[in-house]
């Protein structure tokens, strides 16, 4: 049984930073892409972040570019989501995703796995 689970999450002050954890058991982690997605409240699903299957390409939405950056160590079968400059907008809960052969973007319930997400809070 495949698990994924978040950690990382809590409530910071506008400009601060938070790192998201999100370790995966039940799969082999190396043959997933594996990114972050969030929702606010009342709002849709939104892409975050995507890491392919090595870490060797990342890709970002343009809302966190130059602020957030993904990375993942595959013989911890954990990815992390390094959150700088948070702002008020950031405030949602944060689901990491695993799928293969890659992430999809733009219908987040196609992806094959789903942690059950972190909370993050920006105040501002």
């Amino acid at each position: 049984q495949v698990h994924l689970v978040e950690s990382g999450g809590g409530l910071v002050q506008a400009g601060g930073s938070l790192r998201l954890s999100c370790a995966a058991s039940g799969l082999t982690f190396s043959r997933y892409a594996m990114g972050w997605f969030r929702q606010a409240l009342g709002k849709d699903p939104e892409f975050v972040a995507v890491s392919t299957q090595s870490g060797g390409s990342t890709d970002y939405a343009d809302s966190v570019k130059g602020r957030f950056t993904i990375s993942r160590d595959n013989a911890k079968n954990t990815v992390y989501l390094q959150m700088n400059s948070l702002t008020p907008e950031d405030t949602a809960v944060y689901r990491c995703a695993a799928s293969r052969p890659f992430l999809i973007r733009t219908a987040p319930s196609r992806n094959d796995y789903w942690g059950q997400g972190t909370q993050v809070t920006v105040s501002s």
